[in-house]
């Protein structure tokens, strides 16, 4: 699937823009000007009729008006080019805060009225689309979800470049103008987003068109692209692969209608660039072009008052934000705002009941052209399903043969290959993305059907391994660039999944946050976006094998992160640690068919038993959590412990304790939890486990040894309101260890089978198991001790098998036994 050819794209004009044309894009600047001011300013009287008083002023004035002048600019000139080359477009707004140009664009190319029937395009619809704005009950500043047109959300810097890029991929139609700010440049997301220049392809993928817009200031300081020499300025975007064009204006007195003809013309000859590289990438693979881009020069607050208080304003920082903070409060400042808003004039914009007039708009696109309505940014209208691939085909049956617990495999491994032919079936619409870790992480069967895209040249074969000009893996060492690739991927219809170390995931956080507030407000409030395909993220070389990392390479807090978005039902995160091959089969299959959701999956991808077939897993996951009958030494009132786990190697160290409470006659019941959110509290989630089938699960006064993947006190805050909470002694990930054996690591973190063992004999009867308890404890050390003295773990330790494995034939432990310490 690829998305759909909008228009007649990458066709150059015969003729110079016309005169007609940039007067409407004039009128087009003036009204979305006007359209700013009021949404910060006004709450009533949107066309000034007298009495026109301070009492039409907002009570709260909240908005950014610096950078929103700049941006109506290039919007109003950007429409002009859609319409007259008929090109699919999709534009990003990097700068945070210019919301109020964001929905000026929706509201004058018609779909704000067509989402929003109670914004009419009239002087009643005019009121309530200003009122609206940064208000009780209204929208929020930014060119956010709620915005028609909008794929990226500017409440976080440094993700424009990263959204753009990642919305061309498969997509050779798409033009998306991506407009940064001068203050988005300076984060580290944002600088590293311009080598994405050397992960496309002009002939399989669209083209992005960076306009750096330089308004000189951020809300206190200059900025420092806007500082530094013009020499200085094209060397360094020359160096990173682009042809700089520089467009300056605002600081003379230079009349409008020749500003507007110097811009157009410059952005035909960027076009008429883009043209001719889009012509020759499709007759051959030639060597990465310089990409065109713009370097956007105006005043900070470009038009505003040019002195407030005897202060300049315009040109300054003092436009960053509402330059009139008092235009309700002073006769004096509500003069100055009512001079600013008629220097538009208004009446030569709006008809007498406040209707847009025709002229302003008649130059714009119309239908699925018009940047409110194009269906890559409604992703959802234009998503396919994914044609998958049966997972019986990857189930590792021997644990049907020879029992539970059999053998010694790479869970991820088999994720790799089930993902491998996803792509067979899905060649331009489903993508991997990883920083530097798609081998590491056990995804390379991949590389079977497809290669890593790099367009930066190459060596020789036998150095620079699977890659190829195209190919729909794609790595670079950033896990914002992967991460915001993959949320403009699937923002624009398409599926994916990225990869990264669990310590890593937390350079993200912050995007995963934003992304889902995207998708709670969706899920929420905005019914005419569809579903998109969920963002799947694999975490692994998780905190338990630090077999050559150290304890910078040790924190699983992700998962809290996460958890504090799973509130009001809206259901937009899953959790989920599945304990070997099948069940990770099976996690991947739901999450590959999901929708609307943040899917981290917590999978080691270190040799290790397969404990579940396939149908079972797959009847565990359907409910998040389940018995192991078959792992269980009683039921019942005979119950004297319940043991669980949540984690492949908790669940590891959680059986082997199964296996010496046999030994000492113990009667327990072994629970795994597949699914995180299915224990959280029904009274917090209606999708979670009911009270019954919690209790039944877990018992009703039983005690409860709990192993966890990650920091024990996420599973207190979930169970908090469940039966029998206070009888769950949770031990999970206590920030200790460094570069030690895998013995080691649960050890100094107290989850290892020795110490799960003495507290399930301290919950069952502490005096009559002391003895065996202190043997346990001792043990504990003297296994340290030789890992010490050895360099390698205790044979009792590496030694076991659980105890239902049948014989195994020759050869059947883990072919890949020889990688078991790699974990980079």
């Amino acid at each position: 699937m690829t998305s759909p050819v909008i228009g007649t794209p990458w066709k150059k004009l015969e003729a110079p823009v016309s005169e007609e044309a940039l007067e409407g894009v004039d009128k087009y600047w003036r009204a979305s000007n006007y359209l700013s001011i009021g949404q910060i300013y006004l709450r009533s009287n949107p066309l000034m009729k007298e009495p026109f008083t301070r009492e039409d002023v907002k009570h709260r004035l909240v908005g950014h008006w610096g950078t929103t002048p700049g941006l109506n600019f290039l919007i109003g000139h950007i429409n002009r080019l859609i319409a007259d080359h008929g090109q699919n477009t999709v534009i990003i707004m990097g700068p945070g805060h210019g919301g109020p140009a964001g929905t000026a664009q929706s509201y004058l190319d018609g779909t704000y009225t067509e989402y929003f029937p109670e914004i009419t395009k009239d002087e009643a619809g005019l009121q309530k689309f200003f009122r609206q704005f940064s208000y009780p009950g209204g929208i929020p500043s930014h060119y956010a979800p709620e915005t028609p047109g909008s794929i990226h959300e500017g409440g976080e810097l440094g993700y424009a470049l990263s959204h753009a890029y990642g919305a061309v991929m498969n997509n050779p139609s798409l033009f998306v103008p991506a407009i940064v700010g001068d203050g988005e440049a300076e984060t580290g997301p944002l600088a590293t987003g311009w080598q994405s220049n050397k992960l496309v392809n002009p002939r399989t993928d669209g083209i992005v068109l960076p306009i750096l817009h330089l308004n000189g200031y951020k809300i206190a300081n200059p900025t420092i692209l806007a500082r530094i020499s013009d020499e200085e300025l094209h060397e360094f975007f020359h160096g990173m692969g682009y042809e700089p064009y520089e467009f300056v204006a605002g600081f003379d007195d230079e009349d409008a209608m020749s500003i507007h003809r110097r811009f157009a013309d410059l952005f035909e000859t960027v076009f008429d660039e883009i043209c001719d590289i889009k012509a020759t990438a499709q007759t051959n693979d030639v060597d990465r072009p310089f990409y065109p881009m713009i370097i956007f020069r105006t005043p900070k607050g470009w038009t505003c008052p040019k002195f407030i208080d005897g202060k300049k304003t315009e040109g300054s920082w003092r436009s960053h934000q509402v330059p009139l903070a008092s235009a309700r409060d002073t006769e004096e400042h509500f003069q100055v705002l009512k001079n600013w808003l008629e220097s538009y004039k208004p009446e030569e914009l709006f008809t007498e009941d406040g209707a847009i007039r025709p002229e302003v708009t008649a130059f714009m696109p119309e239908g699925d052209l018009r940047i409110g309505e194009n269906p890559n940014a409604n992703g959802g209208r234009i998503r396919e399903e994914l044609d998958l691939p049966a997972i019986e085909d990857y189930e590792v049956t021997e644990v049907k043969e020879f029992g539970h617990g059999w053998g010694q495999l790479e869970a991820t491994r088999k994720l790799g290959e089930y993902t491998r032919d996803i792509i067979k079936r899905n060649p331009d619409s489903f993508r991997i993305f990883g920083p530097d870790e798609t081998a590491s992480n056990r995804l390379q069967a991949a590389y079977e059907v497809t290669k890593k895209q790099w367009d930066n040249g190459y060596l020789s074969e036998l150095v620079d391994e699977n890659m190829a000009v195209t190919g729909q893996i794609t790595e670079q060492l950033s896990e914002h660039q992967m991460e915001g690739f993959l949320e403009a991927y699937l923002l624009t219809g398409r599926h994916g999944i990225w990869s990264s170390y669990e310590s890593f995931v937390h350079v993200i956080d912050s995007m995963l946050n934003q992304h889902a507030k995207w998708l709670e407000a969706t899920v929420r409030e905005i019914p005419w976006r569809k579903p998109i395909s969920s963002m799947n993220l694999l975490v692994s070389s998780h905190v338990w094998r630090q077999d050559h990392n150290g304890f910078s390479h040790q924190d699983p807090g992700v998962i809290d992160i996460l958890l504090n978005k799973n509130f009001n039902n809206d259901h937009v995160v899953g959790i989920y640690f599945p304990v070997d091959s099948n069940m990770l089969l099976a996690v991947s299959e739901k999450a590959y068919k999901s929708t609307n959701k943040i899917n981290a999956i917590i999978a080691g991808k270190q040799p290790a038993a397969t404990w579940l077939t396939l149908d079972e897993a797959k009847a565990e996951l359907e409910k998040g959590a389940a018995e192991w009958k078959w792992a269980s030494n009683a039921e019942g009132d005979d119950v004297q412990i319940v043991l669980a786990s949540i984690g492949d190697v908790p669940t590891q160290e959680l059986m082997a304790t199964a296996d010496k409470l046999k030994e000492y006659g113990v009667k327990y019941k072994f629970v795994n939890v597949v699914d995180l959110l299915a224990i959280q509290n029904a009274s917090e989630n209606d999708e979670a486990l009911s009270d019954e089938e919690f209790t039944e699960l877990f018992t009703a006064d039983k005690p409860v040894l709990m192993a966890y993947h990650a920091y024990a006190r996420e599973v207190r805050s979930l169970i908090w309101d469940r039966p029998n909470h206070d009888n769950f002694n949770v031990h999970g990930y206590e920030e200790q260890g460094s570069t030690t054996t895998p013995f080691d690591m649960v050890r100094v973190n107290n989850i290892d089978r020795y110490e799960l063992t003495a507290e399930a004999l301290r919950a069952v009867d502490a005096d009559k198991f002391a003895a065996e308890i202190e043997k346990l404890e001792a043990f504990r050390t003297e296994a340290f001790q030789f890992a010490v003295d050895n360099g390698y773990d205790h044979p009792d330790y590496t030694g076991w098998v659980w105890s239902g494995v049948q014989t195994e034939k020759p050869g059947a432990v883990s072919a890949t036994a020889a990688t078991a310490g790699d974990n980079e």
